[in-house]
């Protein structure tokens, strides 16, 4: 029902563990605009563009934390327009190659109606990289929902322009258990992020869509 900011939650991780090789503490940013908010396979916009954005703050000792926020619309008594969210944990590497990452985050919505829609969640990751290859999977939970989440994502660059991922999510438990997948691919030019990306899942009545996305990193 919410997000996966498309720059998941996992990839934090790198950041944490990589981008500030020079550095103690590193702030970046991000902003997209995208023609459809997709978290788990679900339209979070009712198929309509949102705005995105957010700051995430890493250290090289492997802790990072962050914000993220994006325009919603779930069509409902809500009435809610806005999802912020605010994420911590800690990210490192281990063997050759093996990556880990554990943390929480929290899902808001600050102009809803409802209260009840706010909950929390907490995760944990691995990741291995084979040269051009980036194979990653994670779990979450939530305890107000009592639901349990899986997903694996793999990733190939195929040229330092244009790269390629496939993700497979499915609740191992709550909200029946479906299914979710997506395919696409980015192109990186002049600071700009492109992606094309197709969604699908396996619930009752699900469309299946395709979404362009720019993003950009500050």
């Amino acid at each position: 029902m919410r997000t996966l900011f498309s720059a998941s939650v996992f990839a934090l991780a790198a950041i944490a563990t990589t981008a500030t090789a020079q550095a103690e503490v590193e702030l970046s940013g991000n902003v997209a605009l995208t023609t459809d908010y997709h978290w788990r396979g679900v339209s979070q916009s009712n198929q309509d563009l949102a705005v995105q954005g957010g700051f995430d703050l890493a250290t090289d000792a492997g802790f990072y934390a962050g914000t993220w926020a994006s325009s919603v619309d779930f069509l409902d008594s809500t009435d809610t327009n806005l999802e912020v969210d605010f994420y911590a944990g800690y990210g490192g590497e281990f063997g050759e190659g093996f990556g880990f990452d554990v943390g929480a985050i929290y899902y808001a919505y600050p102009d809803s109606d409802d209260g009840d829609l706010d909950f929390y969640e907490i995760y944990a990751g691995l990741s291995k990289s084979f040269s051009s290859v980036d194979l990653s999977g994670m779990l979450s939970y939530d305890p107000d929902n009592e639901t349990l989440y899986a997903n694996a994502d793999a990733g190939m660059a195929f040229s330092d322009f244009f790269s390629a991922s496939v993700g497979l999510g499915q609740y191992l438990d709550g909200f029946d258990e479906y299914t979710n997948y997506n395919i696409g691919g980015t192109y990186s030019a002049g600071g700009f992020d492109l992606d094309l990306r197709w969604y699908d899942n396996d619930a009752d009545g699900a469309d299946d869509n395709v979404v362009f996305s720019i993003a950009k990193s500050l």
